[in-house]
């Protein structure tokens, strides 16, 4: 499923060897100045914000592409691709995670890369838009029964709330009811591409406190290594040798408007993909996998206004009502982040014993499910 300077060396670096990470970084969840459960909810919610828009922004950019005479599985190809060698150089300067954690990195690229897009794209050649994107969005849910039954940490009663909302806001975004001839195959498929985007959630959140003895995984190298795995994948998948070139050289019409190819496949790859895996992952890290998997259901309500504003496909009352409910769903979600006198967020890598270092609660038992 994005600016990129508070991620660099001056935003803490990634740390020495054998050292934790430094107060205030990005790449845990420190507790340093400046650095209180209160800013890291407000960076962590702002960066699922700034990922939401990002990610929700390759739609209206990528029709244009589409109707030009692309394939789908080649835009797809052409965006992981394109990012994945814009972040080469990170992941040279990573390279050491190869070694430390090499399972982390195959299933970011495997699941949060490739499975998501590929069983995305193989859904909708069989089921609606609106129904194959509801059923992919079911993964916030899909996160909070990980977490409470496989991870067997408590989940917050607001998260579970946030979590009905914004689901239930999100079927009258995309009119569900429009599309009840359903095939089994491309059900599977959506519910594929859910399971994927769970993943994304899980693994962003996975090694980022050093909890397992290891250095924490810095983000950048996680997200370089896993585009370069998911093109890798997607280059078998989509075969670019058979894609239209000559497109990309020519321009779109979005909406009327001309506008080059070449600069709707820059916003796709630089901004709807690199920026948007870096905040993403970063804001998991600083909220909680269910949190900010509720927060990241706000991507189809900013493509759904994006195509409005852009593309000229209007809303229809229901659907700005669905909008609606889904912010709604987000606000109440973020509040089961983590507030003053929480060092964890609920159910996010925390103790499942409901207390901190220091015997203060996380949290209290009416606000568990």
């Amino acid at each position: 499923m994005d600016d990129t300077s508070q991620f660099g060396p001056s935003a803490g670096g990634p740390a020495g060897p054998g050292q934790g990470p430094r107060p205030g970084s990005l790449h845990g969840r420190g507790n340093g100045p400046g650095d209180g459960p209160g800013s890291r909810r407000g960076l962590g919610l702002t960066l699922a914000l700034v990922s939401a828009f990002a990610f929700g922004g390759s739609g209206p950019a990528a029709k244009p592409l589409i109707e030009a005479g692309l394939e789908p599985l080649h835009v797809t190809w052409l965006r992981v691709a394109g990012a994945a060698l814009v972040m080469l150089p990170l992941a040279w300067r990573h390279r050491a995670l190869v070694r430390e954690r090499p399972g982390l990195l195959l299933g970011f690229g495997l699941l949060a890369v490739a499975g998501v897009q590929a069983c995305y794209f193989a859904a909708l050649s069989r089921i609606p838009v609106g129904v194959a994107l509801l059923i992919e969005y079911l993964a916030p849910a899909l996160v909070l029964g990980w977490v409470r039954f496989v991870q067997r940490r408590p989940v917050s009663r607001s998260a579970g709330v946030g979590v009905v909302l914004a689901v239930g806001g999100l079927a009258c975004v995309v009119r569900v009811w429009a599309g009840l001839t359903l095939d089994a195959v491309g059900l599977l498929l959506a519910l594929g591409a859910a399971c994927c985007q769970v993943g994304y959630f899980v693994l962003s959140d996975h090694g980022s406190d050093g909890a397992d003895g290891r250095r924490p995984s810095d983000p950048l190298g996680v997200i370089a290594y896993g585009l370069l795995t998911g093109a890798a994948v997607l280059t078998l998948i989509a075969r670019p040798w058979e894609m239209k070139w000559s497109v990309l050289g020519r321009a779109a019409s979005m909406d009327g408007t001309s506008v080059p190819a070449a600069v709707l496949l820059g916003w796709i790859v630089l901004v709807a993909t690199v920026a948007a895996y870096l905040t993403g992952v970063v804001s998991v890290r600083r909220l909680s996998p269910q949190v900010a998997g509720v927060v990241a259901c706000l991507e189809a309500v900013i493509a759904t206004v994006l195509a409005w504003v852009l593309l000229g496909e209007h809303l229809a009352p229901v659907q700005l009502l669905g909008g609606a409910v889904v912010l709604l769903g987000a606000f109440i979600a973020q509040r089961s982040a983590p507030k003053q006198g929480q060092a964890e967020p609920v159910a996010a890598g925390g103790r499942g014993s409901g207390e901190v270092a220091g015997g203060l609660p996380t949290d209290t038992a009416e606000d568990r499910m």
